[in-house]
């Protein structure tokens, strides 16, 4: 079994039926006769070890080519300049189509061109398991957008949340928590995505692969429709590190059973372990 026909099993086998991950991979090896044990072990073994160290390029990554590295990196520049032109609470809130027209009518921005349109159509409409992200895609359509009457802009925070469940589960954790407990990243335009995506994979020199272990790619982060991270106040950028889970925010939303995770430890969805991240049941 090649790596990619293994992850195309392993997407497929999560998504038919959510099933634990001992299971989705016995159901894999039960559908591939044809394969090795050793080979099989092979590709298990690469896959956690790529999700441990999520952070580092690792041989079978993919990578953008040249001609689409041009883009992503102008790409990314534009996207920049929007979110200082419009501000960057609205800019959670973007649509696609208003990003472009924006985008048109300042020149500060500069109109994205055909080819860069081009671009971000084939990241947002391409298949994301080719570089090994296996999570579900909540958001179908690149000109979706947020309905502002049905969100609330969460104070000191620069972050906006759905009403009903997001807010409703947020206002509970604080009232639960207390002021030590604060918003780090609420609702996510797929502008937004996009931006964090693509910034993440041009830092890197085009790697998709190893963007992608910690960023969703667009339309299919769940901050998108629902989820929401949580932080310790005072602790910064290690809220997103490993370290938060020697917090006391993180104990007690372990405690007080909050931790629905959408990424816990070892999921075979191919992103790190996110323990910061709250997920909404949405349906």
């Amino acid at each position: 079994m090649k790596r990619r026909d293994f992850l195309k099993a392993l997407s497929t086998s999560i998504i038919a039926g959510g099933i634990v991950p001992a299971k989705v991979l016995a159901e894999i090896a039960r559908k591939s006769p044809d394969s090795s044990l050793k080979e099989y072990d092979n590709h298990i073994k690469d896959y956690l070890q790529k999700i441990q160290s999520f952070d580092s390029p690792h041989a079978e990554d993919v990578y953008l080519d040249q001609s689409d590295f041009l883009l992503l990196k102008s790409s990314t520049v534009r996207f920049k300049r929007l979110q200082r032109t419009v501000g960057y609470g609205h800019f959670h809130l973007l649509s696609f189509d208003d990003a472009v027209k924006i985008a048109r009518n300042y020149s500060k921005v500069g109109a994205f061109s055909s080819q860069e349109i081009d671009f971000l159509e084939k990241i947002f409409y391409g298949d994301p398991v080719v570089y090994g992200f296996l999570g579900e895609k909540p958001v179908k359509n690149l000109t979706d957008r947020i309905k502002k009457r049905e969100v609330v802009k969460i104070p000191h925070t620069g972050n906006f949340l759905y009403k009903g469940g997001p807010l409703e589960t947020y206002r509970k954790i604080k009232r639960d928590i207390g002021d030590q407990v604060i918003l780090t990243s609420g609702l996510r335009s797929v502008i937004k995505q996009f931006l964090l995506f693509l910034n993440k994979a041009y830092l890197n020199a085009g790697n998709l692969s190893l963007a992608s272990r910690s960023l969703a790619p667009p339309g299919y982060s769940f901050h998108g429709v629902s989820d929401f991270d949580v932080g310790q106040v005072g602790f910064g950028g290690a809220n997103f590190t490993g370290r938060f889970i020697n917090t006391d925010v993180y104990k007690q939303l372990k405690e007080l059973g909050y931790l629905r995770l959408r990424y816990p430890r070892a999921n075979l969805l191919g992103v790190r372990f996110e323990p910061w991240h709250i997920k909404i049941q949405t349906t």
